[in-house]
């Protein structure tokens, strides 16, 4: 007869990432705006994104995400161009666009800043740029179209 009632058994050693490993951004896959898919190359395989590239696309990503319409995605994640676009004059659009979408992006660790937000109307709706700056890279201008 055994001579625990219960099962012994070592417990795995739980690694924790250091300071170095958190600065690194992390790979991912290219995904291909235009089409609204994953890009793969002539096997089928999908092409990986760098580190550079993936948090570029994060932030992409983050800007065109809806906040609150996704059960998926905690209220953290995402903008409300929905709802700056319904204020009432140009100014406050353009000023709800820019909040929105600074805080969406300062969720990020990587991200040190987001400024110079520009806007431009366009047959169907406003297009803003921006320049978004990640730790250890220079400044990348992005846009968003945001519909009327």
């Amino acid at each position: 007869m055994a001579d625990n009632l219960f099962p012994v058994f070592q417990m795995p050693e739980i690694v924790t990432p250091t300071a170095a490993e958190n600065q690194k951004y992390k790979q991912s896959v290219h995904f291909d705006f235009d089409i609204g898919d994953f890009v793969k190359d002539g096997a089928h395989k999908m092409v990986a994104a760098d580190g550079r590239e993936a948090y570029l696309q994060w932030c992409q990503k983050i800007v065109m995400t809806e906040r609150y319409d996704h059960l998926a995605y905690s209220a953290d994640i995402g903008t409300e161009l929905d709802d700056a676009m319904r204020e009432p004059d140009t100014e406050a659009v353009k000023s709800a666009v820019e909040r929105t979408i600074t805080e969406a992006l300062m969720v990020n660790k990587h991200t040190e800043y987001v400024k110079d937000f520009s806007f431009t109307r366009e047959p169907d709706g406003l297009r803003c740029t921006f320049l978004v700056k990640g730790r250890n890279w220079e400044e990348q201008q992005l846009g968003v179209t945001i519909s009327a």
